[in-house]
């Protein structure tokens, strides 16, 4: 098989989705046999102190096989998501101005915070 025919049978579709320091690629591959799967690849670009970069890259490979359950679970949790926390985008890397919640000095003199799950050790 020629080197042209390897990258046809592999490159079927492909889509790139940009977003800060991560670059997304969503590509429609095809087996040996034909069939089709999607990989989604996630580059991240890293920086060094000499200005230098390298990038991560991290891939999942989905057959179709796992798409009706792939797609119900990806749906359940973004939903889940906003629907806790809406579309706002609630971080120190994306908004200039955030600012931590403050830590809170309770009746008993104990710092408390939000962002802290209450542990009671006596159950323990």
């Amino acid at each position: 098989m020629s080197e042209k025919e390897i990258m046809d049978q592999e490159e079927i579709h492909s889509k790139v989705l940009r977003a800060g320091r991560r670059t997304y690629f969503f590509d429609v591959r095809s087996t040996k046999a034909g069939d089709y799967y999607l990989t989604i690849t996630e580059s991240k670009k890293f920086t060094h102190d000499d200005g230098s970069f390298h990038y991560k890259k991290h891939k999942i490979y989905l057959y179709k096989e796992d798409f009706t359950a792939f797609r119900d679970i990806m749906e359940e949790m973004m939903n889940y998501i906003i629907d806790e926390k809406g579309l706002e985008v609630i971080s120190e890397r994306h908004q200039r101005d955030f600012k931590k919640e403050e830590t809170d000095i309770d009746k008993n003199g104990s710092t408390t915070s939000e962002n802290f799950t209450d542990v009671n050790f006596d159950d323990i």
